[in-house]
């Protein structure tokens, strides 16, 4: 063929390229070895942000006056690097990503955007490079989503590591793996997920795998991570597909479980602990809900002490239980906890199953147990304490019932007796107590119980207990025995209105 006719049809096969190409949505560059840029579409003019071609330059010098090109570490492209220079020396190439911008020269006001190169040659029937070809992607948004990700990574406390699915290395880890494994960067990066099996001891390991090489999601498991000195750590693993740089990888999240080991560890011994003192404790225990105040256990010295079996009480509310006397003073009691979640040493009378009657002092605390508010409910029997306190009232009675031979220091011996270390608060009198008062106090010299006190006035248990708290204050004592005691001092016994009133013992 002549050489006119070979440069038409080389002319006639460019004019045909061109219209393929022309509205194709990537930038394309022709480059003639001699002529230099001959050719772009609107893409790639749009890209360089410029309208005509000349704007682009006519030659390689050209292009590089206009246009800076830099790596994406901000390092700018030497002369021999540019991709147009690169073309024209013969070298083919893929996937130069690099950020244009005007230079000094160029627009004063350009959007940088980060562009991906790739050049080939278009060869004549010989062979031979005939014009080349710059194809020009705009990869910004893919960059910065992929920037934005990385940045993420990295800051992400939770701890992750990437690995590459194609050959299952590691690619990336961010801190908080490093800081949970104890690892380097470089003790993991370029590992083989053989090497280092986030997956060794996973609770559903075949399953793991098999979405590992599927590329499918692993659901959260159970799973050990091996550390530097090889011990393992406990934690919960999830594998997430995603792609970086056009590569599938595995995004592996952890949950380190050791803090939660811990605590639930430190709570089971709390809770053993708190059984085994439950358990053993020698005075009546119960365990209720707060709410409605259901029986969850009650002790072994619940049923030495009171008489039922575990079996007859768990369960019930404290409303069922058969053991109050008073249903008033359980009502009491249940309001008071539900008020406060708390009372101390509240006096009532529990019933036995054999209708035995004890004297008890309830005090009770809420305690949360396994999230869940609990009542611990403390029952001191009193009963013997209470025999020997009205024995000793009785037998003060027998012998005062005539004092006139009793010295004052007897008298006096026998208040310190019954009140020892002072208050040093000033004395009381009968003066200071109200009617009802004294004659209370009275009937209580004269050593009826709080029951016969009741019959007797025609008054609640509630009411004369009160009375008695509030003579207690006033007199500064704190039992029956230390009020008798004090009112004999004084001359009263309840048989006759006081006279005249005599000085305490000082």
């Amino acid at each position: 063929m002549a050489p006119d006719r070979v440069a038409l049809q080389s002319q006639v096969n460019r004019r045909q390229l061109q219209t393929i190409i022309a509205g194709l949505g990537e930038g394309i560059i022709l480059i003639d070895p001699q002529d230099g840029i001959v050719w772009a579409n609107e893409s790639a003019l749009a890209l360089h942000n410029v309208s005509e071609l000349l704007e682009l330059g006519v030659s390689a010098a050209d292009y590089r006056e206009r246009f800076e090109l830099k790596y994406r570490n901000n390092h700018v492209l030497g002369a021999d690097q540019y991709p147009v220079d690169r073309l024209q020396a013969g070298e083919e190439f893929r996937d130069v990503i690099v950020e244009l911008g005007r230079t000094s020269s160029g627009a004063t006001e350009d959007r940088r955007r980060v562009l991906q190169f790739r050049g080939f040659a278009l060869p004549d029937a010989k062979g031979n490079p005939e014009s080349y070809v710059l194809v020009i992607e705009n990869v910004t948004e893919k960059i910065s989503a992929e920037d934005r990700f990385e940045r993420t990574f990295a800051a992400n406390p939770a701890p992750a590591i990437i690995c590459r699915l194609s050959d299952l290395r590691y690619v990336r880890v961010n801190a908080g793996f490093l800081a949970m494994a104890s690892y380097s960067r470089d003790d993991l990066i370029g590992r083989s997920a053989y090497e280092f099996d986030v997956l060794e001891n996973a609770e559903k390991k075949d399953v793991a795998l098999a979405s590992l090489r599927d590329g499918r999601t692993i659901p959260q498991m159970e799973s050990t991570v091996r550390l530097p000195d090889g011990k393992t750590k406990a934690v919960i693993v999830a594998g997430q597909p995603i792609e970086i740089g056009e590569e599938k990888c595995m995004l592996f999240t952890f949950i380190d479980m050791e803090p939660r080991k811990h605590m639930e560890d430190a709570l089971r011994q709390s809770e053993e602990r708190f059984a085994r003192s439950f358990r053993l404790t020698p005075i009546p225990t119960m365990l209720s809900t707060r709410d409605g105040l259901r029986i969850l256990d009650v002790n072994d010295a619940f049923k030495t002490v009171l008489g039922y079996e575990p079996a007859e009480v768990i369960g019930r509310t404290s409303a069922e239980l058969p053991i109050w006397v008073d249903k008033a003073a359980r009502k009491h009691l249940e309001s008071e906890i539900q008020a406060s979640g708390s009372l101390r040493k509240v006096e009532v009378q529990l019933r036995t199953p054999h209708d035995e009657v004890l004297d008890c002092l309830i005090s009770a605390e809420t305690v949360s147990i396994q999230d869940e508010e609990c009542v611990l409910t403390v029952i001191q029997d009193i009963t013997e304490r209470k025999r020997s306190e009205e024995e000793l009232i009785a037998a003060i009675e027998a012998v005062m019932q005539d004092t006139s031979w009793f010295s004052r220091t007897i008298i006096e011996k026998l208040a310190l007796l019954r009140r020892p270390g002072s208050s040093g608060k000033p004395e009381a009198s009968l003066s200071d107590l109200t009617p009802r008062e004294l004659e209370v106090l009275g009937l209580m010299c004269q050593g009826l119980t709080n029951a016969a006190i009741v019959k007797k006035l025609g008054v609640t248990q509630n009411t004369v207990r009160n009375h008695i708290a509030r003579i207690y204050v006033k007199i500064d004592v704190h039992d029956r025995a230390g009020a008798v005691v004090w009112a004999r001092e004084r001359g009263f016994t309840g048989n006759h209105k006081p006279g005249p009133v005599r000085p305490g013992p000082r």
